[in-house]
Order: C-alpha cells, then structure tokens, then sequence
C-alpha cells in the first residue's frame, strides 16, 4: 500500500495513517452496514452526519472535520467488495441490483429506490492507494492473454480403462478430448439455452460466506452482465438434480471413472459428488484439494478454463495450511485464484511453476486424490464434475478420515508438515516452493503450514513442538516424501481412536455414515474384502476392536466370528459386533471413565428393571455376560464383572471418588452424574475397555425398514413407544444420599434464591451445569452447526433463553413455595437406528422373499436398544428425538405417542402433576422447555428442524420456531391438567 506522497492521507487520517489501506478496510468490514453508513456519513460533509437507518440520508449536525478525511473514508466505505462481504454475511435468495452497496442495504430494508446517495457516487482527487489499485486493476483486467497452453499437462483423446489404470490414475492429471462427445449437454448447455429452460430455477452460489446464497439463473446472468468483481459470484450447486433434475440426462459419467465407491451409499447418505458450475471471466476456484482426498473429473460444455497443479504435499506458493491438533480440521488460506495468477504467479522461477493447461469446450481434466489445483475461468464458462472414490483412491479416502492431525497435515502439505524437515528434504519431490514453518510462537491448537511466496518470506525457525509423531522422527531420516499409503500411514496418531477422538468438520462424510458405508462395502462387495479391511484398518481401527472380540467370544464360550461378521454393524458410538444369536458391545466413547460409567449405569438400570418387574424388561436386550477387557504385554484377558464393586484389574487404571466407591453400584447413575460434572478430561488411550454381551433380538432397525410399513404400522410403533417411555420414566431413580425436597416448607427459603446454583437440587445439578456451560459460549456453541441456523434466529438465542438455567426446573407457585418436579431416566438417544421391529419373512422365489411386519400392532413386536447413554433429566430429552427423528416431525404420530404415553412433563411426587400449580410461567411451558433444550442440545438438533421444515428459515424469532415444532406438548400439557 502506498499513499499520496504530499502527506494528505496522513492529514486526513491523522493517527490511524499508521496502518495500511488493507488493515483499515479490514477493520470496516468488521462493522455492521449501518455503522458502515455512518461512518461515511461522518466524513461525507464537513459535519458529523446523523444516519437514518430507513433511507441512509444524512442529516447534518455541527461537528466539523476535515476535509480530506471525509474524502479517505468515504471512500473506504464505499468500496464495492466490502459491500459484497456485508451481502453475503446475510444470506439468501440475491437479486443483484447493479451494485452490492445497493443491493445489500436494499436486502435490509435500509434503503429505497430513489435514494440520490445510492444513485450518485461521489469521487474524490488526490489520494493514491496500490492497494485499492490493485483490486481496480483485477476488477477490470483482461484475461485474454491467459489463454495459451503450453502443454504440460497431457491431452489424450481417450484411454481404455487399463491404460487409464496404469498410466493416469493416482499418477498424475490427463486433459481427454473425446469423452463428452456424444452428450446432449454439448449443444444444449449454453447460457442461451440454459437460461431459457431453468431461468426461473434457484441454484447454489459458491463464495467465502458462511451463508447459503442462491440465484434464479435469470438473475445470475443479469449478475454476470453486469458485475465488475474482483471475485465474481459463480454457480457452484451440488444439489442442481433435486432443483433442475432434467439436467442429469443431458450427461453420463464417462466411462474411465464409473467405478465410485460411494455409490453403495442412498443419494442422501453420500456426501457432496457432483456439481453444476457456472461463472464470468475472472472467477474460479482459488487452491483446494478435493475433499476427503477423492479424485475428480471436471468436463467443460462452454467457454475456457486455465488450471493450475501441483501433486500431494507440495503446497502452492501463497497458500497456508491450517491444522488443528484438537479435531484434525483443515482450513486452507489463500488468495482468489485470479488473485494467486496476477500477483503470485509471475513472480515464480520457471522451476517452480505448476503443471498448466487450458480446457477447451468439450475437454474434460482428470484430477487424481491429493493433487492441488486452482482454476480460473478466462471466459464465462458451463462445467459439471463429479468426485469419486476407486480401487486407486480407497485407502486415502479412509486415510483422510482417522482421528488426528499429522497424517491430514502430511497429505496436504508433505514433509513440511513434520518438525525438523526443510524445503531441502523435499526438493526431489518437485516441491521448490514450499518454505519453512512460520509463525515460531504458534499454540499446538492451529498449525499452518505455509508455501513460500515470492512476496512475502519468513526466516522463521521450524516450530518443531508442532507435531508429536511416537517415534516417526527417526524412520523418516534420508526418507523423501510419497503419497504412497504405507508412507502416509506412518503419521497416524496412534494413541487416538476413532470412537473416542473427535471427528474433523472437513471430513467428507459423518462419523457414524463412515462405519455404515464402510459396513456396507464388506457386505455388498464380498470381491473388495482385502481392500475394504485395510480401509476400515486405517479409518476406525478395526483390526484392534476385531482382535478385542475374539478374546470375548473365547471368554465366554461363544462361537468365533465369521468373515461376514468382522466389521462392527449399527451406526452407535461403541464398537457393536454381531456374532451368531449375540451382540457385543465395547464401550470405548469418551474414554475409560465415561465408557466404565456407562457399562456400570446400564447395569444398574437393568438390576432395577428386575428388581421393580417393570413390563420393560420385555422390551429390551438380554444380558448373557459383562466385564472389563485389558491388553497387556501383547496379549489381551477378560474380566467378568456385574457392576458391584470394583475389579481390580480397573482400579488400576481408574480411580473413583468417595463416597460411590463403596455403593452396591460404584459405577452407576449417580457416579456417573457426578463425572458429567467433572472438568477433569479423560485420557482415551488406557489399555482397558468396558464390554456387554447381550442376545440378538429378532427384527430389523427401524431406520432401515421405515419405508416398507404402511401408515398404519407406524402408528402402532409409536403407540408402542409411547408406552416403552413411560415404563423407561417412570422407573424409580436408585437411591442416592438424601436431598432436600423441593416441595416442602423449607423451600420457601429457596424462592429468593431461585438464579442461584446452589439453589439447584442435587439430582438436576448436573443437567443445569451443562445447559449452563452452553449457554456461556452460546455463538460459539451454535457456530458449531455452521450456517443450517438462520443467522437473525443465532443473533437472538441468548435474549430467549432464561438468564439461569435452573429456570427450567425451579417454579414458584403462587403461595410463593418452590416446587420442582421429578427427574426420570432418561435413555438419551431414541433414534431411529435404536428401535427394533420384529418380523416374519414369507418366503417367495430365490430372488424375490421379503418381510411383512403385520405383528406391529403386538407390542412385543417394538424393542429399545443401546442404553450406553442414559442419564437422569427431563423427559421432554426424550421426546425431543423422538419427534425430529423417528417421527420425522410428524404431528399424527406425536399425538398418538403421548396418548399411550400418559404421564405428566412436569412430575412431582406420587407422580402429581406440577404445571396445574405453575402453569402461568412461561418456564414451565413444555414447547418452551423444549425448544430451550434443541437450542442448547450436543448435537445438531436445529439443524434438524431446519431441515424437516425449511419454511422456519424464514422465522425472524425463536417463539416462532416454538408454537410450529412444539405446540402439540402444549396442548398435551393442558389436557393433563382437565
């Protein structure tokens, strides 16, 4: 950045001329619109301006400035990518209106038509700045001269599918000329066309916002027409199929990449595969490599595009690479693609150049797993590209989603990623650019891994503190990088887990959808067993849990597992294997004391189901054996264990607090409160884990049969389980050390102290603590569902929620007692894939039998799986998952549940109903309770009923969002009380 030389921007800025003009614009963006346009306002007249946030008009008051002050921040304020910035942090359907200042203050309602302010932009002489230059100049640059090819990268007119194996795939990018030769999309993919039949369609546009915005096409092309950015918006929408479904028969996958493993996956399960992407001259993909380490193939229908590569681990110049140690996510820095050719680009040595090409209409690029790539786009261009995983690509894929951090930083990043190597330890592996660790005082919660630029350099030391790799340093001496597996497979961390680590946000699917498509490849391609084992090796360490249940199923005499039975089956949080007629659990979630705990809670909850002969008992897995399972100098022994006391085996490793360790059931409900308390973290890495061995109960899950049942059938589940979850919460709590009782005299000295922790009883102390605890970080909290919350409803979270959490279950009633209701078992995780229906299969031809599930109605036929989780609290916990997931937020089903269902939300003693004497505080409200409860929940909730019903993402506050998921427990409520 330079300024004027006459010295005007330092009289105009005065002490703020110190910082650069990027720094200043950076700090404006971070205002709000409205203070945007008063801070324009200050400096536009030689008065203080007054903003009117309807119009934007200034209204002049008497506070004089300079004059060249109001010229620098006028026009600081004013610039168009800060107001493209402020646009996209909203969100939404975008109807460009010829300048994003207008178009942005139009969408928030601060602005009309005839404003003379947005209609006639003032201009200033005699301030310079290079950097706001710079961006004018990518504003209005041509890019014809871009459009050369040099031919570095190979242009084939197709290949077999064995030269495609042996010479290209995992090797290195391929240019193929002929592939989309015979595709309607070639003569009917043109914005003329394409305008004509989807005008009026809304696709996706891609752009660094945390924001969904979408486009009528019509209004794209418009966009297009006009814009002069620096980073123009372009359609970049994966889910083109569902919006313009016409546009799938316009293209098939070429046949070099139809082998996609994913594809064993239903469409909704698959992670993000193909795209539609539409942009002007001058956008395009800034340096990424494709997610999840996949491979990809991109065909161009119109226009040109310039790529740039480079292979694994060489990071491009300009481009940082951020890892967090924490969860393995990934987060790459770098400037747009047109950006990194003008500025960064030039400045390279021929040596370190990328592998180049321009696609041409019709040509479509090979982009194998790992590799680097940037495009822009020297034309408006039509594009469609798939991911895919192969045989070539498999072990990578599932490389890219095991716990940790080193290995994503190695496969991104080679050998700059490991302490101690410098740019001279990769010169063999074409990686010239790549730099030196930056930033010497980094914390261990974010690495970057940086390639060099020519522009800005570090003589930085290597932060060798950065990475911990048990004992990798030494093999890797003289070694040069590979993307080869074996080679990569060296940096997983091996003290971490896949059950008890946290999953990376960037991985390309989900935790639990990883194990069921992992689960599924062995299963449905019995011919990929060998490669399928070294994947699920890699990615959920299954040769470790295959190796624990073969020394249970000796322990207790059960039959060896089969070679269908060796993957874990379910989509829970603890390794589950069927093995013949018996389940085996290994409880390994959360590390040692939270999975001890939750054996040790089941058991006890299983003890009081017999004790109490609840009808449950029918309705619920058999336990056959339970114990702990430790590995020891190579060799792993099992010990059985009941819940009572204490084995040894696990004091060794754990100790538990007084005074649970000498109760009947030392590991139970009230210990394992206790623990959720407890800020103390767990270490996961104990050679020691929980297991249960309970009977196969006959039926299918839920989840995988819900589309074969007829209406009927469902309601008769959901009168079923509207009974099971009243035996589940009317099931006596275990006794515990007498607490003082909310509802007696004494109470009344805790009315005035109804916000205070301590006021809290001593059953509910830990479900407040944790709503609490969220409520302090809430933004934080939310910020973890990224933009499936609409942001106004974010921005209003906390101003709905009470001001203590307690609220929620302290009432004062009108004689001015305090009363709090009964807590009861909660199971936790009533999902879809935790209910079993039981059936008969009528047998038909060989090919053709299926099952008919016409003893619904029985309901013997409905059983309850998995209570690892359970806990204590409000049975509103319950139903929240029941609602959203198993009845999918249908409201016939609720009603017919909490028909059977029949006890009150808010339960006193002798199972009283409480909210007849409450019932005037908005506290105790069930839909309010409720809706507290999925704003504050540990997993994605909102995101649920976002999804289930995306009108709500209109819904300007949270009291709308309540009456339309929940009213019905309301009504229920008042029922209760007739």
């Amino acid at each position: 950045m330079e300024a004027a030389g006459d010295g005007r921007r330092e009289a105009a800025l005065g002490d703020l001329a110190v910082l650069p003009d990027e720094v200043l614009c950076a700090v404006v963006d971070l205002l709000p619109p409205a203070d945007i346009g008063r801070l324009a306002c200050v400096s536009s007249q030689q008065t203080f301006g007054e903003i009117n946030h309807q119009s934007l008009v200034v209204k002049a008051a008497p506070y004089p400035t300079t004059p060249y002050k109001k010229d620098v921040m006028y026009i600081l304020c004013n610039e168009e990518p800060l107001w493209m910035s402020k646009f996209l942090s909203v969100g939404g359907l975008l109807e460009y209106r010829g300048s994003w200042k207008k178009t942005t203050l139009c969408r928030l309602g601060l602005s009309s038509e005839n404003d003379e302010i947005l209609q006639k932009p003032r201009h200033f002489d005699g301030f310079n700045s290079l950097f706001l230059y710079r961006r004018w100049y990518r504003c209005f640059t041509n890019l014809s001269s871009f459009s050369f090819d040099d031919g570095k990268v190979e242009r084939k007119d197709d290949l077999s599918l064995d030269q495609f194996c042996s010479q290209y795939d995992g090797k290195g990018p391929v240019l193929l000329t002929q592939l989309a030769e015979n595709w309607p999309a070639r003569t009917k993919w043109t914005m003329q066309q394409l305008t004509e039949d989807y005008g009026d369609v809304s696709f996706r546009i891609s752009q660094r916002s945390p924001q969904k915005i979408t486009m009528k096409l019509k209004d794209y092309v418009s966009y297009m027409e006009l814009q002069h950015d620096e980073d123009p918006l372009y359609i970049f929408d994966d889910k083109f199929a569902e919006s313009a479904p016409a546009l799938l028969k316009d293209y098939s996958v070429p046949h070099l990449f139809q082998e996609d493993f994913f594809d064993i996956l239903d469409y909704d399960q698959r992670p993000a595969f193909r795209w539609l992407i539409i942009g002007p001259e001058r956008s395009g993909a800034s340096w990424h490599v494709d997610p999840g380490l996949t491979s990809a193939w991109n065909t161009l229908l119109c226009g040109k595009k310039r790529w740039a590569l480079y292979p694994p681990g060489r990071v491009p110049g300009g481009v940082t690479v951020h890892v967090s140690d924490e969860d393995g996510d990934v987060d790459i820095e770098t400037p747009t693609s047109l950006q990194w050719w003008l500025d960064i680009y030039p400045h390279l040595a021929e040596h370190e150049k990328p592998l180049e090409c321009t696609q041409l209409p019709g040509e479509t690029i090979f982009v194998p797993s790992g590799w680097w790539h940037c495009v822009l786009n020297i034309e408006t261009t039509v594009a469609v590209t798939q991911n895919f995983v192969n045989r070539t690509n498999f072990e990578h894929v599932c490389l890219d989603m095991a716990p940790g951090h080193s290995h994503k930083g190695v496969c991104r990043a080679g050998l700059l990623a490991v302490p101690g190597k410098s740019v001279k330890d990769t010169e063999n592996h074409l990686s010239g650019t790549m730099s030196r660790w930056n930033q010497p005082d980094m914390s261990r919660k974010e690495k970057r891994l940086k390639g060099s630029e020519t522009l800005r350099t570090s003589n930085s030391v290597n932060q060798s503190s950065a990475f911990e790799f048990s004992g990798v340093q030494d093999i890797l001496e003289n070694q040069i990088f590979s993307y080869d597996i074996d080679f990569l497979s060296q940096f997983l961390d091996k003290e971490r887990d896949h059950y008890s680590s946290a999953w990376s946000p960037t991985n390309s699917m989900g935790q639990r959808e990883a194990r069921e498509w992992l689960r599924r490849l062995w299963v449905l391609k019995p011919e990929l067993r060998p490669l399928v084992w070294k994947g699920a090796c890699l990615a959920i360490n299954v040769d470790k849990w295959y190796a624990c249940l073969e020394e249970i199923c000796a322990c207790h005499s059960l039959p060896p597992p089969t070679e269908d039975e060796k993957l874990p089956v379910g989509t829970g949080s603890n390794p589950v294997f069927i093995v013949s007629d018996n389940v085996i659990k290994i409880y390994a979630e959360g590390g040692l004391g939270y999975a001890a705990h939750g054996l040790g809670t089941e058991l006890e909850f299983y003890n009081l189901l017999q004790k109490n002969g609840s009808p449950l008992i029918n309705h619920i897995p058999e336990i056959i054996a339970s114990g702990f399972l430790e590995y020891k100098d190579g060799i792993y022994r099992t010990v059985p264990w009941d819940g009572k006391g204490i084995p040894d085996v696990l004091a060794k490793y754990y100790t538990l607090e007084a005074p649970y360790a000498d109760s009947c059931f030392p590991l139970g409900l009230w210990s394992k409160q206790k623990l959720g308390m407890s800020d103390s973290s767990d270490v996961s890495n104990r050679p020691i884990w929980p297991y249960m061995v309970t009977r196969k109960c006959k039926g299918d899950i839920f989840a995988r049969i819900r589309d074969t049942l007829s209406k009927t059938d469902v309601l008769h589940l959901a009168s079923s389980l509207g009974v099971q979850m009243r035996n589940i919460h009317l099931l006596p709590l275990p006794n515990m050390e007498p607490v003082p009782n909310c509802g007696d005299n004494n109470a009344k000295q805790m009315a005035t102290s109804c916000c205070n922790d301590a006021a809290v009883p001593t059953e509910w102390e830990q479900l407040v603590s944790t709503l609490d605890g969220r409520k302090k970080n809430l933004k934080k909290h939310l910020a973890n569902w990224g933009n499936s919350i609409p942001q106004v409803l974010v921005e209003k979270a906390e101003e709905y929620l009470p001001p203590n959490m307690g609220l929620l279950i302290k009432f004062v009633k009108d004689d001015g007692d305090l009363v709090c209701p009964v807590p009861s078992w909660i199971h936790s995780d009533i999902m879809d894939d935790n209910i079993l229906i039981e059936g008969i299969t009528e047998l038909g031809s060989s090919t053709d039998s299926k099952r008919i599930y016409g003893d619904v109605e029985n309901m013997n036929a409905i059983r309850i799986i998995d209570f690892s989780d359970l806990s204590i609290g409000d049975p509103l916990s319950d139903i929240i998952p029941l609602h959203l997931d198993v009845f999918r937020g249908n409201i016939d089903l609720l009603r017919e549940f909490l028909r059977s269902y029949q006890l009150p939300f808010l339960r006193g003693e002798s199972h009283t109903d409480l909210y007849k004497s409450v019932q005037n505080s908005k506290f105790s409200r069930a839909s309010y309770r409720a809706m507290c409860y999925c704003i504050l929940h540990e997993d994605n909730v909102l995101g649920a009923i976002f999804s289930l019903w995306k009108e709500l993402r209109a819904a300007t506050c949270w009291e709308d969002v309540e009456h339309f998921v929940w009213d019905e427990l309301n009504r229920y409520q008042q029922s209760c009380i007739l």
